[in-house]
């Protein structure tokens, strides 16, 4: 992924600043993607402006470049906890195929690492290290959306500058290109899928829409300014639904099992929701959503232990998932797991 060579230069020599043992070519080829004869133009780019960095051999064959920080006491106290919790924020924001935030929490990182004096630095460096070998991971499994990531750097472009956009759009239905003049609001992150929310401006939609961000295939920036509707509120707009497709929102009642009900409190199903305490130990939960299909899927998963009350369709959605894998699971059965998802034997 390629960024502007000014942030790039300026990152690496905070980089310099921010490590006590300094930054090697290796680092560099690493951090930004690039050839070895790149990241040595690079180097040389940060030399040419910081000329107090300096060249570090620690023995092990490897040549760094670091620059000494001036500073006799950082300005603000920086915490190995801290910075860890950075780098795993971004791991995990890359991991959800969201690298364009993931670098700018490793930017400023670097920035924060640049206030350290380098015996501050080295006295860090094994909590450091040990805190990020502690934050176990895991790739979620199942497919991911690839991204581009010029395109999301030009939506968030246009979304700070409430720039009217056209978008080159294959539809995930009907396989079509399409061109969809849009004002763009936000993005919205589910747990496969990214979107982008956006008002359409074609009379016959004249509404906001999602558009899958693996989708959009171009983005042209229009130049023309729009007013942001004063009464939009993405948090709004997300809470309106269970998942992240749109419904008119209703009325839903679930019941939850005494079994599951210790486990249920310490879920936020829905930021509306609100718990009735049962005789028996069980759980009645009411939230104001849509996504009855998201909803159901939900469901389907706690194995039976949370049981839809209301509206009739979700109940109807559920039971019709059922049906249809007993029928093309006839000698399995399902139990259900203490994580809220099912086991199937």
């Amino acid at each position: 992924m390629r960024y502007e060579k000014s942030q790039a230069l300026l990152r690496l020599a905070f980089e310099m600043q921010g490590s006590a043992e300094g930054v090697s070519l290796q680092d560099i080829m690493q951090t930004y993607d690039v050839s070895r004869r790149t990241a040595e133009r690079m180097r040389d780019a940060v030399r040419e402006v910081f000329p107090q960095v300096e060249e570090v051999s620690l023995g092990d064959g490897f040549k760094r470049w670091r620059i000494r920080s001036t500073k006799g006491i950082s300005a603000i106290p920086v915490h190995t906890d801290e910075l860890a919790a950075l780098h795993a924020a971004a791991e995990l924001l890359r991991r959800d195929a969201r690298a364009v935030q993931a670098y700018m929490l490793e930017s400023v990182s670097a920035k924060l690492r640049s206030l350290l004096r380098a015996d501050e630095l080295r006295r860090m460096e094994p909590d450091y290290e040990a805190l990020i070998e502690s934050e176990g991971l895991v790739l979620r499994p199942g497919p991911r959306p690839q991204i581009d990531g010029e395109i999301l750097a030009a939506l968030r472009e246009a979304i700070k500058g409430c720039e009217e956009i056209e978008l080159r759009y294959l539809s995930r239905f009907s396989g079509l290109e399409s061109r969809q003049q849009v004002r763009p609001y936000g993005f919205l992150y589910g747990s496969s899928r990214h979107y982008l929310v956006a008002y359409n401006t074609n009379p016959e939609a004249d509404d906001f829409r999602l558009f899958s961000l693996s989708n959009i295939l171009d983005v042209t920036r229009l130049g023309a300014i729009f007013e942001r509707h004063p009464g939009f509120s993405l948090k709004g707009y997300a809470a309106n639904s269970f998942g992240v497709f749109q419904e008119e929102p209703v009325e839903v009642v679930w019941h939850i099992s005494a079994d599951v009900a210790d486990e249920a409190r310490e879920y936020l199903f829905h930021p509306s929701q609100q718990f009735e305490e049962q005789d028996d130990g069980s759980l009645i939960l009411r939230f104001r959503a849509g996504g009855l299909v998201e909803m159901g899927w939900y469901l389907f998963s706690w194995g039976g232990e949370i049981k839809a009350l209301e509206p009739p369709e979700l109940l109807t959605k559920v039971r019709q998932m059922t049906r249809d894998f007993v029928r093309a699971h006839p000698l399995r059965t399902i139990k259900p797991k203490r994580n809220g998802t099912c086991q199937r034997e």
